[in-house]
C-alpha cells in the first residue's frame, strides 16, 4: 500500500491545521484508552509519520486544552446527548471534545469551521452516521458557547 491508501481521506486537500485535529484526535482516542499523560501522549504523536505537515502549534493547544479541560467539557456535552458520555465510542467521543474545546477557546475560528472540521473527521475516522451525530450535538453547544454568533449567522 502507497502512504495515500492509508489516509483516511486520500482525496481531500487536508490543511495542516486539519491535519492537526486529526492527530489531536489520535491522541485523545489513546488518553481515553490507555489512560496516558498527556505529555507521553504528545511525544508519541509528534514521532508519528506525517506530523511535520501538521500545524504542531494548533495540535499541542487542541490535545493539552482538551485533556485539561476533559471533565469541564464532558458537562457541557454530557445534557445534550442521548446516552452516557462513557457510551459513546471513543473517536466520537474525542471529536465532540475536540469541538466543544474549539468551540469554547478558539473563538477566533469561526462555530460553522469548528463543527465542519468535526464533521470531517467524523466520516474519515467514525462510524457511519457518527457525523451526524457530531453535527447534531455541536450544533447545540455552539448555540451556549457562541450564542451572539449563532444567532447572527440565523438573521444574516
Amino acid at each position: 500500500m502507497t502512504e495515500k491508501n492509508l489516509l483516511a481521506n486520500p482525496s481531500k486537500n487536508r490543511t495542516p491545521r486539519h491535519r492537526a485535529r486529526e492527530f489531536a484526535l489520535q491522541g485523545l482516542y489513546q488518553w481515553l484508552l490507555n489512560n496516558e499523560d498527556a505529555a507521553t501522549v504528545v511525544n508519541h504523536i509528534r514521532a508519528a509519520h506525517g506530523f511535520d505537515k501538521a500545524d504542531g502549534d494548533h495540535f499541542s493547544v487542541l490535545l493539552y486544552g482538551t485533556i485539561k479541560d476533559s471533565v469541564a467539557l464532558r458537562g457541557s456535552i454530557a445534557p445534550l446527548i442521548d446516552r452516557n458520555i462513557a457510551e459513546l465510542s471513543p473517536i466520537e467521543h474525542g471529536i465532540l471534545l475536540i469541538g466543544a474545546f474549539e468551540l469554547k477557546n478558539n473563538t477566533e475560528i469561526p462555530y460553522r469551521v469548528v463543527i465542519n472540521e468535526a464533521v470531517e473527521l467524523a466520516k474519515s475516522f467514525g462510524g457511519i452516521d457518527g457525523h451526524k451525530y457530531v453535527n447534531g450535538v455541536l450544533d447545540k453547544l455552539a448555540a451556549q458557547f457562541r450564542a451572539d454568533e449563532v444567532a447572527g449567522n440565523k438573521r444574516g
